[in-house]
């Protein structure tokens, strides 16, 4: 006779003669009694008690992969992952799964219900997994870290994502062009530039984006909000990607090294331009006279000469009455045929025009 202890419902009843069969059958596989080391399992009776009968170690292990289990039903259901079997199927969209609970919390996307709610901002999520992860933003918990860095994570699936970035590894490739990529996200974006699916689209000029992020950016170029500040010297940006960028001006970190010679850069613009050095490589060609060209800032400034423009003139704010000409107008000819098509840090014409007028 099986042992069932008073106080257990009817339904809890059978949860735990079926418990106690399967643990009878299992019992055949162990070699000698000293294999059985007890853990709890728990049923709560009518009366809110808890009753606890004892469980085995994991001794279901995958002929495949090793995994241990602590019972058959659920190797059984690991077993699926080698095997590709999904049985449970989806009425709405027919995605299908290995687990009936993968499938219950699939259709609540169909549904929209998202019963776990967080105490602390009321955000709702589908499943309790997602709840539990959201929950540590609030408390800070981080318990995931990487062994290399020790850079620290909320859950295991951005620990797995960030290490990548130490093992190089980037099992998401474009079917176009190859590129590859470490997030199966970051890849869908990028296929967006093949396939010309803009779908952020700015209400205010009409301009169009790719990227969420990238369209926000945008917008605050309209609305003025700079909500991301330098600590060190209180400059603003639209972007938290501009003030990454901006913070390696402060501090010594130079991430992009030159294979060649060594030299590191804060940029890897900067980088790929310093390369064409090495190379030997001019890829900007001028489309009026075909000179070619290191770098697109080199060809820009080089238009001006065909274009006749000349962004730099003589404020006369700065200079005295004596100064108020410009370079386009009037300006001595041995400063006007510098031509002041040149930027920054290639203001030497515009310099020699303001020791002209100084003299």
């Amino acid at each position: 006779k099986k042992y069932v202890p008073d106080g257990v419902s009817c339904k809890h009843r059978l949860q735990l003669q079926g418990h106690l069969h399967i643990k009878k059958e299992e019992e055949q596989l162990w070699e000698s009694p000293e294999e059985k080391q007890e853990t709890d399992i728990t049923v709560r009776t009518k009366n809110n008690t808890k009753v606890t009968s004892h469980n085995r170690e994991k001794h279901f292990s995958c002929i495949v992969c090793g995994k241990p289990f602590s019972n058959r039903s659920h190797l059984k259901v690991h077993m699926r992952i080698h095997t590709g079997e999904k049985p449970y199927g989806c009425d709405v969209c027919g995605q299908r799964f290995t687990c009936k609970s993968s499938l219950s919390v699939h259709s609540r996307i169909h549904t929209g219900e998202k019963p776990f709610v967080c105490d602390v901002c009321g955000k709702q999520f589908r499943n309790r997994t997602h709840l539990k992860i959201h929950s540590r933003i609030h408390t800070g918990e981080k318990p995931y870290g990487c062994g290399i860095c020790e850079k620290q994570f909320r859950d295991r699936t951005h620990l797995k994502i960030h290490s990548r970035i130490h093992t190089g590894e980037k099992p998401f490739s474009c079917g176009v062009c190859n590129k590859e990529f470490t997030q199966k996200t970051i890849l869908s974006v990028h296929l967006r530039i093949h396939t010309g699916d803009k779908r952020f689209g700015c209400d205010v000029c009409g301009q169009s984006f790719t990227r969420k992020e990238r369209f926000l950016n945008h917008m605050r170029i309209h609305t003025g909000e700079k909500p991301f500040g330098c600590e060190v010297c209180s400059k603003s940006f639209f972007g938290k990607s501009e003030l990454k960028r901006h913070m390696r001006i402060h501090g010594v970190e130079k991430p992009f090294g030159c294979d060649v010679c060594g030299q590191s850069f804060t940029y890897k613009e900067t980088l790929s331009s310093h390369m064409t050095g090495h190379t030997g490589v001019k890829a900007y060609k001028c489309d009026v006279c075909e000179k070619r060209f290191h770098r697109k800032s080199e060809l820009k400034q080089h238009m001006r000469i065909h274009t006749g423009e000349k962004p730099f003139g003589c404020d006369p704010y700065i200079h005295t009455a004596m100064c108020v000409r410009t370079i386009l107008c009037g300006a001595p000819q041995r400063v006007r045929a510098f031509s002041l098509t040149r930027k920054s840090p290639y203001k030497r014409p515009l310099a020699v025009h303001n020791r002209a007028e100084n003299s």
